[in-house]
């Protein structure tokens, strides 16, 4: 079943449980892969990928909103934007442990043959397209960064 009926069925569910956290974070998701469908040039049905890097915009959205009301002290509305992740982040794939990507990263950094952080491009643009879904870019460049030094 693809994510847009997925996210259909499980509207339908929070509203029948009256579970308003679930609900407006389903709707943000129907929302966004409709407008996703609706782009100039977009294809009538989006990819697996194309899904995924829709809802990985979401959580990177939530996460800014909530580290701006963190540092606003604005402990109700980072409630709303945390709550709203953890039910984004159920529809991606899981996500690499930090454990993981440091040994992903370690063996492209030697298949690539890198030695400085001047070369980090090469390494960003296969781990980017490998790891696509399965980790943050940030976090792919900080680990990378952190391995070159």
């Amino acid at each position: 079943m693809s994510l847009e009926n997925t996210v259909n069925q499980d509207i339908k569910t929070a509203m029948l449980a009256k579970n308003e956290t679930s609900l407006r974070s389903l709707r943000a998701i129907k929302s966004a892969l409709l407008l996703a469908k609706t782009e100039k040039g977009a294809a009538q049905e989006l990819t697996e990928e194309a899904e995924i890097k829709v809802l990985q915009r979401l959580v990177k959205q939530r996460k800014e909103s909530a580290d701006i009301y963190t540092s606003q002290n604005r402990a109700d509305l980072y409630q709303i934007e945390a709550d709203e992740i953890e039910v984004i982040e159920k529809y991606l794939p899981k996500q690499l442990s930090q454990e993981e990507l440091n040994s992903y990263i370690q063996g492209l950094i030697t298949k690539l043959n890198v030695t400085s952080v001047k070369e980090m491009g090469k390494i960003m643009g296969a781990a980017n397209k490998e790891l696509s879904g399965k980790a943050d870019g940030k976090a792919i460049s900080e680990t990378i960064k952190n391995l070159l030094n």
